[in-house]
């Protein structure tokens, strides 16, 4: 007669979901898209920040041209997460959006830009 109970031992069904393999590919699927997102300062004063901009654009250049186009201030802080980010004054983050997908501005695709807040 045995008095193991089968139910309780511990048993990880998602142990091997979690190989080498998935965490570099989500980790690229990560890094393909672009994140815009709000964070509000004191009173109704918000930071706009822009991650995940491909290393082939030189962000110095795209930060002076956004701040030319949209009459703010902005400077690039770097994460240790995210690596480098755009921090723009106020909310751009659809002006930022159109900058991104147009044509003179930098041509990337609208699939991969995601934008957060409220």
């Amino acid at each position: 007669m045995s008095t193991e109970i089968q139910n309780l031992k511990s048993f990880d069904p998602f142990a091997d979901a979690a190989d080498q393999d998935t965490v570099e590919t989500s980790q690229k699927t990560q890094q393909t898209n672009i994140h815009i997102r709000i964070q509000q300062r004191n009173g109704r004063k918000t930071l706009t920040t822009i991650e995940g901009i491909p290393n082939k654009f030189d962000l110095k250049k795209i930060l002076k041209v956004i701040k030319k186009r949209f009459a703010c201030n902005g400077t690039i802080v770097n994460d240790e997460k995210a690596g480098d980010v755009i921090q723009l004054q106020g909310d751009q983050r659809n002006a930022v959006k159109d900058f991104l997908i147009d044509k003179d501005g930098l041509d990337i695709d609208s699939k991969t830009i995601k934008v957060h807040g409220f």
